[in-house]
């Protein structure tokens, strides 16, 4: 895979904001409550990157975690990345409340 003109990296990071450009990678730092809310978050991610074989640099910082993507081989951020970065984002979303736990 390719890396993308910078152009086509700024299109497409428009539709991520929460991710900043940093060099050739992309880069988004996540809060939670606790420790243990940041690590069940970090292995979510793992099962994420195994599927998409496609793994982010993370960095944990007790209840916060920096995920960085780029392309390595590629020398910059591939589509790869910011399909990458779209499922993760999604792991984060709020779930809905089921009838169960209200």
């Amino acid at each position: 895979m390719e890396k993308l003109a910078q152009e086509h990296v700024d299109q497409k990071l428009a539709a991520y904001p929460e991710w900043s450009l940093i060099g050739d990678s992309m880069q988004r730092t996540f809060g939670f409550d606790d420790f243990v809310s940041a690590m069940a978050f970090v292995s979510r991610v793992a099962d994420l990157a195994e599927e998409f074989q496609h793994h982010p640099d993370i960095l944990i910082r007790y209840n916060k975690v920096t995920l960085t993507l780029s392309t390595h081989d590629a020398g910059g951020l591939t589509g790869k990345d910011f399909t990458l970065a779209g499922e993760i984002d999604a792991l984060k979303k709020p779930k809905r409340r089921s009838a169960e736990t209200s």
